[in-house]
């Protein structure tokens, strides 16, 4: 089997290509290393059934190329975080919705299957708790650009559905909630390693806006796992899955459990989102999923509780260092 990964330098995608190599795939990986690095393939490196081809989705007859050797595509690669988000909108729309179109006219040209990773960005501002995939999408204003990211990621969704329905593509969304864990950087605002982060160099543990806002964090290795398993169970193919835990915890007890576990001395700091972000920004004050469809579906559990994210994301950054 080769498993094309696109963004398979990336956080998830590096994780990714590890687990389909253990599954005995030949990987091919394609990333621009906008965000993605080399250090994440370290372990990969060496091993000759995996071919690392530096360029970009906005490439079509890269893409072409790649999609045509492959026997199946995993579509990671995409603009991410909401201070990359906002800062660079127009980047953003370019790789999320240009990349992605690529990524399926090649897929369907060829008829080889692929799993695009969407987000639970995608529901927008919905007031829900918890998300089924059938809860409405509601995006907020045009004047907040991050939500630029979760129209993107619902516009891929979309056009997935279209050319499932117009050329008989074999295609499956999985809309990731928050997931974290070795590798992930806070250079574009992600939580977890920004914590840690701070709390293994005594510094104070930044929360943007109360701290009361509630999220569900997925090891980046059952994110994985889910991944394969749905490109795996073809009666999934047509539709849409949630990807994540429901373990669930405030951004304050986050703190506080990292500044914790790492015995620091750091203490909680609070900022508006406009420092953070420099621009006015709305936050979502419940993302937890309902991951029934994938359990049903395919048997996925994800098998680390927060804790162990942490202790894993924790040993990472004192093995590794913290980076600016």
């Amino acid at each position: 089997m080769v498993s094309l990964v696109t963004g398979g330098a990336g956080f998830i995608g590096s994780h990714l290509c590890e687990l389909l190599r253990e599954k005995g795939d030949f990987v091919l990986v394609l990333d621009d290393f906008s965000t993605g690095r080399r250090d994440n393939l370290e372990k990969l490196a060496e091993d000759p059934e995996v071919q690392l081809v530096e360029g970009t989705i906005l490439d079509q007859g890269l893409v072409n190329s790649l999609v045509q050797q492959a026997d199946r595509v995993f579509h990671l690669a995409a603009a991410v975080g909401v201070k990359l988000v906002v800062q660079r909108p127009l980047h953003t729309a370019n790789v999320n919705l240009l990349g992605t179109h690529h990524v399926l006219e090649a897929a369907a040209t060829s008829g080889t299957p692929v799993l695009i990773a969407s987000s639970s960005e995608a529901y927008g501002n919905q007031a829900a708790q918890r998300f089924q995939e059938s809860t409405p999408s509601v995006l907020g204003p045009v004047q907040e650009m991050r939500w630029i990211y979760g129209l993107t990621k619902l516009a891929d969704e979309y056009l997935a559905r279209a050319y499932a329905a117009e050329r008989g593509l074999r295609v499956v969304s999985a809309r990731f909630f928050n997931t974290t864990g070795p590798r992930q950087t806070g250079r574009y605002g992600m939580v977890v390693p920004r914590f840690v982060q701070a709390a293994l160099a005594g510094e104070p543990l930044t929360v943007f806006g109360d701290g009361s806002q509630v999220r569900c964090f997925c090891h980046v290795k059952d994110t994985a796992q889910a991944v394969t398993m749905l490109l795996d169970t073809p009666h999934c193919l047509g539709h849409v899955f949630n990807i994540g835990s429901t373990e669930s915890v405030t951004i304050e007890q986050l703190a506080e459990t990292v500044i914790e576990m790492t015995g620091s001395s750091s203490r909680i700091e609070h900022i508006p989102y406009e420092q953070a972000y420099g621009v006015g920004i709305q936050d979502i004050r419940f993302r937890i999923p309902d991951i029934s469809r994938l359990r049903e579906a395919t048997g996925f559990e994800p098998k680390h509780s927060l804790r162990d994210i942490l202790a894993d994301v924790i040993a990472y950054y004192q093995e590794h260092g913290c980076e600016g």
